[in-house]
């Protein structure tokens, strides 16, 4: 494979687990909040409600840092890692 090819396919690896990523925090967040009730508020706040959005921020947090881990390495363009010196 030549270096670009390396290139977009470690690109097209960020995507991926960028999405994935955002799916799952989205999927557990809709089971525990819409399918189980914790983020309707139709009985007054509950403790349940309460965790529920705290794990919503905090869980948000941790999304962010991943997604900096993930963004905020360089794609090495040279091969092997070795400078074209």
């Amino acid at each position: 494979m030549s270096d670009s090819e390396l290139d977009v396919s470690e690109f097209l690896k960020k995507i991926v687990w960028s999405i994935s990523a955002i799916m799952v925090w989205m999927m557990i967040n809709i089971l525990f909040g819409i399918k189980w009730g914790y983020a309707l508020f139709e009985k007054g706040h509950t403790l349940g409600s309460i965790i529920f959005y705290s794990w919503i921020i905090i869980s948000l947090f941790f999304l962010y840092k991943l997604y900096q881990k993930f963004w905020g390495k360089k794609i090495d363009h040279t091969q092997d890692g070795q400078s074209g010196k």
